[in-house]
């Protein structure tokens, strides 16, 4: 799987200390929930927001910590 993740993802992520790794494992096993532009995969305590782009490509829109 390609990833490619956003400056406000990116920021996210180095802000809640969450890895390229772990935003894989969200979108491939986490829960999906269908979204307007993409979906969010709910995954143990944080999610992930994205969108598939072309057939190989995954676009990482931003990273969420569940309260």
């Amino acid at each position: 799987m390609k990833v490619k993740i956003s400056l406000h993802a990116q920021m996210r992520m180095d802000c809640k200390g969450i890895s390229l790794e772990q935003v894989k494992k969200a979108i491939k096993f986490g829960a999906r929930t269908k979204q307007t532009d993409g979906y969010e995969s709910h995954y143990t305590y944080y999610s992930v927001c994205w969108k598939k782009i072309r057939l190989e490509f995954i676009l990482v829109k931003t990273i969420k910590i569940k309260k």
